[in-house]
């Protein structure tokens, strides 16, 4: 019997918020996600998060005549600019809206923020290991964003140049099942871009996962004028399964659903960095539970 599914407006994404740093990593997302919403009509919000132990005392010595506040996202505010006029020539014919914003706060909690006053659909960001000496905001932290925000998230690994996402990878472990908004969302995403799935349900413990029959009837449902394949794979550890599927099989997307205590805490837990990295093969679309 078909689970219960909660009915979603599946109407595209309308407000979007890009986090840039002003790395090549950061704008290489921004393009990705414009790519994406092509020929949608699309606001989105340009954030760049700065900690406020990062101004000097000599940021406030310059401040001159202007406010403390003003002088120091002066130079941020000038390279936010300076983005919007790059992007409205390289998508002059799109119906894109654009905001910029800066914040000095905790990265999640300006992220979250924003989502509520701006009513975000999808949070997109970059994503990189560590540069040099220096993390940039963009390599751990898009785990505690992942974590912290409810919100739905796209991570792009560093240098990924856009392509459409044809071939969709959804893994799903043992607690997981193909039930509710989360996988609504999958839907909708598959309709937008006109894609194939490849549904893996990883079985590190090699028993028999009682929801195999269940995704089978799901499957039937609502795949059924879908490009699909359906996947049961025994005794292999979960980020094995994935990195080996993604390089064997063409996938340009991996869609997560994001439970509580669920295949992204186990898959990512205890990773480093530079390991998260080596993960993101490609571009990683984060659903999160209700």
């Amino acid at each position: 019997m078909l689970t219960n599914f909660i009915l979603i407006n599946l109407d595209l994404m309308k407000n979007i918020l890009l986090l840039t740093d002003f790395s090549e990593n950061s704008s290489n997302a921004i393009q990705y996600a414009l790519n994406l919403y092509k020929r949608d009509t699309c606001s989105f919000f340009i954030l760049h998060v700065k900690s406020s132990t990062s101004y000097t005392t000599d940021d406030l010595m310059s401040s001159g005549n202007k406010s403390i506040y003003d002088s120091i996202i002066e130079d941020e505010k000038n390279k936010l600019s300076s983005i919007i006029t790059q992007l409205k020539k390289d998508f002059k014919t799109e119906d894109f809206q654009f905001e910029t914003m800066v914040d000095y706060d905790v990265l999640t909690d300006s992220i979250k923020q924003v989502v509520i006053a701006k009513k975000i659909d999808l949070i997109v960001m970059g994503s990189n290991g560590v540069t040099g000496a220096k993390e940039i905001v963009f390599g751990s932290n898009t785990i505690n964003v992942i974590r912290k925000v409810d919100c739905d998230i796209l991570v792009i690994p560093e240098g990924f140049k856009y392509e459409e996402p044809k071939e969709m990878l959804l893994p799903l472990d043992s607690l997981d099942s193909i039930s509710g908004t989360p996988f609504l969302k999958t839907l909708k995403f598959l309709k937008k871009s006109q894609s194939s799935i490849h549904i893996l349900r990883i079985n590190p413990s090699g028993i028999m996962p009682d929801e195999q029959k269940e995704d089978l009837n799901h499957i039937a449902y609502f795949l059924k004028d879908t490009p699909h394949k359906y996947r049961v794979v025994n005794n292999i550890s979960i980020d094995n399964v994935v990195n080996s599927y993604i390089q064997t099989n063409d996938i340009n997307l991996t869609v997560i659903i994001v439970q509580k205590e669920s295949l992204f805490e186990r898959f990512f837990m205890g990773s480093s960095t530079a390991k998260i990295g080596n993960y993101l093969l490609v571009p990683l679309l984060v659903f999160h539970s209700d």
